[in-house]
């Protein structure tokens, strides 16, 4: 009997949210290990940091109808100082990365949730490939330094595109593009 090749599959819909649940954590600790650690090499065995402790992880989790399968993006944000936000250890697992939105989207709940928390100014230190992706949405470059062996952005959201997003914890559902 011969079979056809099956195209991998890759889910229809997300669900962009805070982080809320143990499995949710877990997950996104694996992606950003994943991702920063195997791939990227930019640490040994863990991207862990001080940061780690007062941040509120964010997940983009895969979806097989109405139940929850995988966390396959993540991002954190922190304040450091009262009205200064910080976006960081922004991860989409590889086969989800041709999905061509999930970063965005991402980007788009770290920013507005911490606006809907007071935040006046949003910052990230981007790795220099994604700094284009940043600009595209509405984000500008205000130095470029170096951090871990590799040129990183540092980069400031307009906050007039992100208008505050109350409702963080049950985020919202974000669907792949047709081909």
């Amino acid at each position: 009997m011969i079979f056809e090749p099956v195209a991998p599959f890759v889910a229809a819909e997300y669900q962009v949210k805070f982080a809320t649940t143990p499995w949710e954590r877990a997950g996104a600790a694996r992606l950003r290990r994943e991702v920063f650690c195997v791939e990227q090499g930019l640490f040994d065995t863990h991207d862990r940091d001080a940061i780690d402790e007062v941040a509120i992880p964010i997940v983009a989790i895969s979806m097989l109808g109405v139940a929850a399968d995988a966390v396959v993006g993540t991002v954190r944000i922190h304040e450091a100082e009262p009205g200064l936000w910080w976006g960081s250890r922004l991860a989409v697992a590889p086969e989800f990365r041709k999905v061509g939105h999930l970063g965005a989207a991402l980007i788009r709940l770290a920013v507005s949730s911490a606006h809907a928390r007071g935040c006046t100014r949003f910052l990230a230190h981007v790795q220099a490939q994604n700094a284009l992706l940043f600009r595209r949405l509405h984000w500008q470059t205000l130095d470029i330094v170096e951090l871990h062996g590799r040129p990183h952005h540092l980069m400031q959201a307009d906050l007039a595109h992100y208008p505050p997003f109350e409702a963080a914890e049950t985020g919202f559902r974000t669907w792949r593009k047709a081909a």
